[in-house]
């Protein structure tokens, strides 16, 4: 991939977030590091078509993602922009303190979460019940229908097109290995349509992909790597690398 991979040049048509107004005293909200940052003043810049935002558990990286789809006018439950559903209200009220800053509007755009993709596809066919035409973009059938990994790459296949704005939410969930490569293929072809991707992951395959920007989410903040700074990557490689000398350590022996 790294030959025909699409060019990293230039921005999406997101180009930045940052806070619009304070948030108040005793919010958990002040409890994540990245949030602190945009308090601070700091703006979380959107320089590439491809955007990974990578941390540990509970730093607060899908909590930001659904900020940002929030606040650019998707369904906290994700979807597009026209999704109405709601099963339980349980997201952050991050994203009504956030503003975006564009460069342009996109033509299209979709808010992917790994946690409600059911309730999205269950939403679909409710559409569908009514309008034989609503699964036409997603495949033409119920997305129930499909294994979990077949129906998300269903949705990237053929509902992400030309000119939209993408947030995926850990998608690595969803995909074997192997599926994770047909992801990247699909995100190459996104930016070539003029695309745009903003995802939050663990996986350091994903985070491979080329000329994109990796910010890493810990106690200090949040900050751009290479993806080969990240533990996610380190950790992986060291244990493909010996993986009996990993165990070794980690059950109590002494290293090899």
């Amino acid at each position: 991939m790294t030959g025909g991979a699409a060019s990293p040049a230039g921005p999406g048509f997101l180009t930045g977030i940052e806070l619009r107004r304070p948030i108040p005293r005793g919010s958990y909200l002040h409890g994540l590091a990245p949030v602190r940052r945009l308090e601070s003043g700091g703006r979380l810049r959107f320089d590439r078509p491809v955007t990974f935002l990578v941390g540990e558990n509970g730093v607060g990286k899908s909590t930001l993602l659904e900020g940002i789809a929030v606040c650019c006018g998707f369904n906290p439950e994700g979807g597009s922009r026209n999704f109405r559903f709601s099963t339980q209200d349980t997201h952050s009220p991050l994203g009504g303190y956030l503003a975006p800053v564009r460069r342009a509007f996109c033509k299209d755009g979709f808010f992917l979460r790994a946690e409600s993709f059911y309730n999205a596809a269950s939403y679909l066919d409710r559409l569908g019940e009514d309008d034989p035409d609503a699964l036409a973009g997603y495949g033409g059938r119920s997305l129930h229908s499909m294994s979990h990994g077949e129906s998300f790459l269903a949705l990237v296949q053929n509902r992400f097109g030309r000119d939209g704005l993408y947030l995926l939410d850990e998608p690595e969930a969803a995909l074997s290995p192997s599926r994770l490569l047909t992801l990247m293929v699909e995100m190459d072809r996104l930016v070539r349509l003029g695309s745009q991707l903003i995802l939050s992951t663990h996986s350091p395959i994903l985070m491979a992909f080329p000329g994109a920007r990796v910010y890493l989410l810990d106690k200090a903040g949040m900050r751009p790597v290479d993806y080969r700074e990240t533990e996610h990557f380190r950790l992986t490689k060291d244990f493909l690398d010996n993986p009996e000398q990993v165990f070794h350590y980690l059950l109590g022996g002494e290293t090899v």
